[in-house]
């Protein structure tokens, strides 16, 4: 593993307690850094955050209210913030357009878009008051090029892209950097949600043949969230293992 800078850093990640947000604390925490555990399961983001040294707190991205104690918790224990990587998300089910539950449409942008923006509107203006701060979504190759019966994550992830770049303009004066990741399928609890035949799909189309590991995806997210990520803002990086044709 390549040794990063984050030493003394303040790390929150949503959906921290398995999958890439568990990678990336365990990344952050290798690098000296300080995570902070956001997950809608909490006993499990205890365990997580006690064996890495960190701390824990249940949020719901969906709600403001939570996002906004768990912040203050964190803070009055560890210090001010100074990493945000918003990657709590679902799949929600597999369904053409036309037969897409309207519900579910609407909690998979919820979860997924509104989530990511009530984590950056909660950790902004802390950042902006001490003008650094390094704010990592994960989006999705979904969101660039669209599966098919997954039209909700699919747009949802499409969100994040464009509030990433719209976000990154808004502070590149200052010293927060704002960037998100578009990975391919990793193989992670969030297949649980998925039918074998989109999970098949979504290896076809990846010409390296295989699904991304979620250390791979970690290191990638836990640079941007260093300081030697000075100038890129607004971006978008892909691990995608080819998969991405831009």
């Amino acid at each position: 593993m390549n040794a990063l800078d984050l030493k003394g850093r303040v790390a929150a990640i949503t959906g921290g307690a398995r999958g890439i947000g568990l990678a990336v604390a365990e990344r952050v925490a290798a690098s000296g850094g300080r995570p902070a555990i956001w997950d809608v399961d909490l006993a499990e983001a205890e365990r997580v955050a006690a064996r890495l040294g960190g701390v824990a707190a249940r949020v719901d991205v969906a709600d403001y209210a939570s996002i906004e104690a768990a912040l203050a918790a964190t803070e009055a224990r560890l210090g001010p913030l100074d990493i945000l990587v918003a990657n709590a998300g679902i799949t929600g089910p597999n369904a053409t357009v036309e037969a897409y539950p309207i519900e579910a449409w609407r909690q998979v942008i919820e979860i997924d878009l509104t989530g990511v923006f009530l984590s950056c509107r909660a950790v902004v203006p802390g950042m902006r008051a001490r003008n650094y701060g390094r704010i990592v979504n994960v989006a999705s190759i979904a969101g660039k090029e669209g599966n098919p019966n997954a039209a909700a994550y699919s747009a949802a992830k499409a969100g994040v892209i464009g509030f990433t770049k719209s976000l990154g303009k808004e502070l590149a004066q200052t010293g927060v950097r704002v960037n998100c990741v578009t990975p391919a399928a990793a193989a992670t609890d969030i297949f649980k949600q998925m039918t074998e035949a989109q999970i098949a799909y979504m290896l076809s189309k990846i010409p390296a043949g295989r699904f991304a590991e979620v250390e791979e995806i970690a290191g990638l997210i836990c640079w941007l969230a260093s300081p030697d990520c000075s100038f890129s803002t607004g971006a978008v990086f892909d691990v995608s293992g080819g998969r991405a044709t831009y």
